[in-house]
């Protein structure tokens, strides 16, 4: 069959490639892709916010099946808008993707059926939201409720750092807020812990690290990420069953409760505090860039195993995956991420020669009359996959010092912790 894949980055490249691998799958067409994609599959230049468009270039090019890479389609509502057409799409509705596109709606949600996350409070007016302040702990952390790109997410540690990101946000840095969420500071370590769903069975689809800091050891501010690895080395069955008990089950009991049901991939970002997992936040959608360190050890056909999740077959479809160990390097623009330079040509991309086992996604690129060129701020993906996280990090940098970017750079210390 022909499928189409929504989105343009680094996560929608290597979601490409591994459909590409599927027996289920003859072309696939991206909307709008990058470089990367174009290798593989056939680009379309499209607005992914008009559904109407996506719709009639699906029929012109008889794709049966459209998986969803980036939130704002799901939250905007684009598959409740095929779901009366003959096409066939992947992800959740718009009652679902709510669990990612209002951070108040998800902490509502906690509070009723008893999910441990941070002690919160939603506050409407600056002014309110200021007086508060001068009554908390610090640190503590400040979150724009919408969408942000990963960025509307303030760690402040002084009360002036709490007063220029409530600001910041009311003042529309990530759109239109009628409210801001400030909630408990919690020390810890971060965890992200993916399932796939088929609106009434769901299954484990592997653990990940992200680094989200733009500098070395955690430090500088928050990006889209820059850097991860899989599987998480907190990872146990003890704590999958507490994740599974106390964070999924009542999470689509609540889902239930609405009317609807979930399907697709749900990323649970949790911080776990002496073994015991707390909700920082849902993504309603793989992680990026932890979607491209998770699927080249997936063993299992991707087609297939989406198929199935389209056709409520999950039940009976065994995931399998690599033993290996994986790590991802995000090779990113000067200045990101704030100011970055443009259409900046990346001279050595195209002499690299890669190894079994090692990828690179491109996220930000574009390519004209045969050169590649950075658009955007996460450029590439460098991932390798091995027996063991050192390695497979050793590979990654062999890489990136192959390709010598000097407009760009990266961080060294991804997965250096569990090394």
């Amino acid at each position: 069959m022909n499928i189409g894949i929504i989105g343009s980055g680094g996560r929608e490249h290597s979601l490409c490639f591994k459909l590409k691998e599927s027996v289920l799958v003859d072309k696939i067409f991206c909307f709008p892709g990058n470089a990367g994609t174009r290798l593989i599959a056939k680009n379309i230049n499209l607005d992914i916010t008009d559904f109407e468009k996506i719709h009639k270039t699906c029929e012109k090019e008889k794709i049966e099946l459209i998986v969803v890479g980036p939130e704002k389609p799901l939250v905007d509502g684009i598959v409740d808008y095929f779901k009366d057409t003959k096409i066939k799409i992947f992800g959740p509705n718009k009652i679902c993707s709510q669990l990612e596109g209002s951070k108040t709606f998800t902490k509502k949600l906690c509070e009723k059926y008893k999910i441990p996350t941070s002690d919160f409070k939603i506050i409407y007016e600056e002014k309110s939201a200021f007086n508060y302040l001068q009554t908390v702990d610090y640190p503590l952390v400040v979150k724009a409720d919408g969408l942000a790109a990963g960025k509307g997410v303030y760690i402040c540690k002084s009360h002036n750092d709490a007063k220029k990101a409530v600001k910041e946000i009311f003042d529309g840095r990530f759109g239109k807020a009628d409210c801001v969420l400030i909630e408990q500071f919690l020390s810890g370590e971060e965890m992200s812990y993916f399932i796939i769903c088929d609106g009434s069975t769901y299954k484990f689809f592997q653990t990940a690290q992200d680094h989200k800091r733009v500098g070395e050891n955690d430090t500088g501010k928050n990006t889209g990420g820059m850097g991860a690895y899989s599987p998480s080395r907190l990872y146990c069955n003890n704590l999958d069953e507490k994740i599974k008990e106390k964070i999924i089950k009542p999470t689509l009991m609540g889902i239930k409760d609405l009317g609807t049901s979930y399907r697709g991939f749900l990323y649970i970002g949790l911080m776990i505090v002496e073994n015991e997992p707390f909700l920082i936040e849902f993504n309603v959608r793989m992680g990026d860039p932890e979607c491209q360190t998770i699927l080249p050890i997936l063993e299992s056909d991707l087609g297939e195993l989406i198929q199935a999740c389209c056709d409520k077959k999950l039940s009976s479809f065994n995931i399998k995956w690599k033993q290996k160990k994986s790590v991802c390097v995000v090779l990113c623009s000067n200045g990101y991420p704030d100011n970055y330079k443009k259409n900046i040509k990346i001279d050595q991309i195209k002499n690299i020669k890669l190894h079994q086992n090692e990828y690179i996604f491109h996220a930000g690129t574009k390519i004209e009359n045969g050169e590649y060129f950075a658009t955007g701020g996460r450029v590439l993906n460098i991932i390798a996959i091995s027996e063991n996280f050192r390695r497979s990090k050793d590979q990654t940098l062999k890489i990136l010092n192959d390709i010598n970017w000097k407009e760009g750079f990266f961080r060294k210390d991804i997965a250096n912790k569990v090394i």
